[in-house]
């Protein structure tokens, strides 16, 4: 016990002398992997009586031996000085600075650039003067671009181009155009990288492979993984490796099976990711390209439990950290194997590495960060470390660094890594009981959460793909702090912050599940339904909370205290039960089991407020299950209340249409795609037709295009697809079945477009009959809302699973019957066919009538 003291002190006092030489440092995620942009050092070949020492310095650089090309071209420089020939001292100044590049040399690679270009500047002596110049300023902006100055490589950069655009040079146009991209990716404009490297792309593919076409098209691989499109990432990163297989440079192979591994581990294809990380290494001649793959490669063997594997990388990665050359991608390496390292002992309580070791690891990174004066990773290294300070108790030395991070972070604007230090900021002053002051750093983590909004794609992939883990909790512990501050009795004001943050999780889950800000029509100030009340049940880790907004802005709160691991196995079972033949006695079990904790604390509030309509904002596994199926013990809740979902009140406004009822009705009754036939599908269209106006597409003809023709054709409010689809939590694996092909949640926006442009809101009501839930997807009717969103309905009625198309067939048609009268609101009408089902003798059992929702506007 003595010596674990004594052990405990010594490292307090390591992680006290770290703090004092970070503490005067000075801002959070890193970016993602930038594509190797090879500089052109084939000018001293081109020119007649090169030196042979330059030949040499050109010959060492090609073969990355950076020390003795400089050496070289040292040697070289201080041969031409005095001998008039500024031509060539020009081009081996420029050629020094990129050696020094490569070495980490920055101020000696700073003075060979500012050399270079003074010497163009102030002699009129050189013939091709502009072109050289233009090359010159191109290492410039590389240097410029390694020192974490984006914008000043962008304006150095636009110069160049301005020369070679004024020369013809096409070439070195595109190549340049390419750097461009690289810088503004690095200040986070991704669409408009996007757009320059397709343009490039476009112009290159008439043109012979080359290094600027494998370049170009592994940026643009790069730029989409990161604006979400992963399985296009994936085919463009393809391309460009055949190409540089083609050409057998190897340094571009082993950069893009890098960048194949990051798309796979978002897509977590993780066994995928790990095989392109050991292709990186294998083939990787750049030490920097190796550790970067290493360092993924760690943090996948940790999460797949690799143990074993485990140690072994980590042994061989902090063997090669000291011999690294400095740049912020290596410094990006170190706090990443840092990070590794604190998550593995965390995991295994071992004693190796030690707590040391990994403050070592990053107070090194702070300096190296300092030296570069790159204040983005420097405040991530000072936010790290303030996480190891975290674990080891020391608050206050924590809060220290934290607050000096995120000083740095909004300092340079830069809120994609400034929420993590005040969600960090947050828990540490929780821990020391300051719970004002926690809520106010989570409510700015939040804030700053929101203003990324705006453009999503600005955020640095690394947090954006790793939502459950780095964005979700922020939202949830807040919720979790507003309700525990005031005891039982939560102010309704700290009830209104608590719902309004339930909402904002929501739409930064679907946000998330599109991969882009597909939300932009935001409601600011939502009407509000007199006739409904808003319930929120938000599941944590100790307890279940629901909050419930009644008209008047009355409030009710209560906590019912299950613990999430009982509650989630409970929604899991019913579920699995839901859809079964024989299993009434256990969903009715389940169900009011599930009643009593969610609904049954509210009952009598609920009743005397004669309320005939219940909205739900439902959180993790509750979204599986139908409120419709809550039972009392002697009534289900869709036998009381009309039943309504919505992500939140600010993304659909409730209100009635009074729209003339017309319907396209599409379906498959027939086998396809290999899913089975619906044989009553063909019953179920007929009969929408007999009592709406419709325009029906059966098999053959219920095509994605023929689709797409007819609603952009016509303005049709209802849309209703009876035919296979499944919902998940991933937009990637959330479809519809036409009779050529799934129709993927992403593709629905192609198909409504048109419409959406010319009139909006034009489809009032998409009916999904036949889709179900991804089994054993905790957040599976995540997709539901995806679907509804992407094709613009305001509202939609889905199914969670299918089983029989007869008894689905009864309801549409009685749906059809009560949607006719213009006096029943949407819920209402659903809820009549369902009771209509529920008092068949035939189809009584909840698994035929329970599985429809109606999500988003319930009037």
């Amino acid at each position: 016990m003595a010596r674990k003291k004594s052990r405990l002190r010594k490292i307090k006092r390591f992680l006290s002398v770290l703090l004092l030489l970070a503490i005067f440092l000075s801002a959070l995620l890193l970016p993602p992997t930038f594509a190797h942009v090879t500089a052109e050092n084939s000018i001293v070949k081109r020119l007649p009586n090169a030196q042979n020492l330059l030949e040499q310095g050109s010959k060492f650089y090609e073969t990355e031996r950076f020390a003795e090309a400089a050496t070289s071209w040292q040697q070289a420089i201080s041969a031409l000085q005095g001998n008039g020939d500024e031509q060539r001292l020009a081009i081996a100044l420029g050629n020094l600075s990129l050696a020094y590049q490569q070495l980490g040399q920055w101020s000696k690679a700073e003075g060979a650039i500012a050399q270079s270009l003074n010497l163009l500047q102030t002699t009129q002596n050189i013939n091709t003067k502009e072109q050289i110049l233009a090359q010159v300023l191109d290492i410039k902006g590389r240097l410029q671009l390694a020192q974490s100055k984006a914008e000043d490589a962008l304006n150095t950069w636009g110069v160049s181009l301005d020369i070679y655009t004024k020369i013809g040079n096409e070439r070195a146009v595109i190549q340049n155009r390419i750097n461009q991209a690289q810088a503004l990716q690095a200040l986070g404009f991704y669409r408009q990288a996007e757009k320059i490297l397709r343009e490039s792309t476009q112009i290159l593919q008439s043109q012979p492979n080359s290094p600027v076409k494998v370049a170009a098209l592994h940026s643009l691989g790069n730029v989409v993984q990161v604006t979400g499109d992963l399985e296009t990432s994936r085919q463009i990163l393809q391309q460009s490796l055949e190409i540089a297989s083609s050409l057998q440079d190897l340094e571009a192979i082993a950069d893009i099976f890098l960048s194949l591994g990051n798309t796979a581990r978002v897509q977590q294809d993780t066994q995928t990711a790990i095989k392109y990380y050991q292709q990186t290494i294998k083939t990787a001649t750049s030490p920097t390209t190796r550790i970067q793959a290493q360092a993924n490669q760690l943090k996948l063997l940790l999460k797949t439990e690799q143990l074993s594997a485990f140690q072994i990388l980590s042994s061989q990665i902090k063997t090669q950290l000291h011999d690294l050359p400095l740049s912020r991608a290596t410094i990006s390496a170190r706090i990443n194997f840092a990070q590794s390292l604190m998550q593995f002992r965390k995991k295994t309580a071992a004693d190796s590495p030690s707590w040391l070791d990994i403050a070592q690891l990053l107070a090194t990174a702070i300096e190296q960060a300092k030296s570069l004066q790159d204040k983005r990773t420097q405040s991530y290294a000072l936010g790290v470390l303030g996480q190891v300070y975290e674990q080891t108790q020391q608050w206050s030395d924590a809060q220290n660094l934290t607050q000096q991070a995120l000083l740095i972070a909004q300092a340079i604007d830069a809120k994609d890594i400034g929420y993590q230090w005040q969600w960090q900021l947050g828990r540490l002053l929780k821990a020391k009981r300051d719970i004002k002051g926690a809520v106010a750093a989570y409510t700015e983590a939040v804030n700053d959460l929101q203003a990324l909004r705006s453009d999503l794609v600005a955020v640095n992939s690394a947090v954006k793909f790793s939502f459950r883990e780095e964005v979700e909790p922020v939202y949830r512990q807040l919720v979790d702090l507003i309700l525990q501050s005031q005891g039982n009795q939560v102010s309704s004001e700290n009830l209104a912050k608590a719902s309004n943050t339930i909402e904002l999780l929501q739409m930064a889950e679907l946000e998330n599940f599109f991969r882009n800000n597909c939300l932009n029509a935001q409601i600011r100030n939502p009407k509000k339904d007199p006739t409904a009340a808003i319930i929120y049940p938000f599941i944590l880790p100790d307890r279940l909370e629901v909050i419930i907004k009644l008209p008047q802005q009355r409030w009710l709160h209560y906590t019912t205290p299950v613990v999430e691991t009982e509650l989630e196995t409970t929604l899991a079972q019913l579920q699995e039960n839901l859809p079964k033949p024989h299993t009434l006695r256990q969903v009715q079990s389940l169900s009011q089991k599930v009643y009593k904790w969610l609904i049954q604390p509210a009952e009598a509030a609920l009743a005397e407020s004669k309320i005939p309509t219940l909205v739900f904002v439902l959180d993790g596994w509750l979204r599986n299950i139908p409120m419709a199926v809550l039972y009392d013990g002697k009534q289900y809740l869709v036998q009381k209340y009309n039943i309504a979902l919505t992500p939140s009140l600010q993304l659909i406004e409730p209100k009635s249409s009074k729209k003339e009822l017309k319907a396209i009705a599409a379906g498959l009754s027939e086998a396809s795609s290999g899913f089975p036939a619906l044989p009553n599908v063909k019953l179920e269209l007929e009969q929408i037709r007999s009592q709406v106006p419709s325009s029906i597409l059966l098999n053959q003809e219920f095509t994605s295009k023929t689709l797409q023709n007819r609603i952009n054709s016509l303005s049709f409010p209802i849309v209703h697809l009876a035919t296979h689809g499944q919902f998940s939590s991933k937009a990637e694996e959330t479809f519809i079945v036409a009779w050529d092909e799934r129709i993927y949640v992403k593709k629905l926006n192609k198909l409504v477009r048109t419409l959406e442009q010319n009139r909006p809101e034009a489809i009032e009501l998409l009916i999904l009959s036949a889709c179900q839930t991804a089994a054993g997807d905790e957040q599976a009717a995540l997709g539901i809302a995806g679907v509804a969103f992407q094709a613009g309905a305001r509202s939609t009625i889905a199914s969670l699973w299918n089983l029989d198309d007869e008894s689905t067939a009864v309801l549409m048609s009685q749906f059809y019957q009560e949607l006719a009268n213009k006096n029943l609101t949407k819920a209402e009408v659903l809820r009549r066919a369902q009771l209509a089902l529920l008092q068949s003798p035939k189809y009584k059992r909840p698994r035929f009538w329970a599985p429809y929702v109606l999500l988003g506007n319930w009037l």
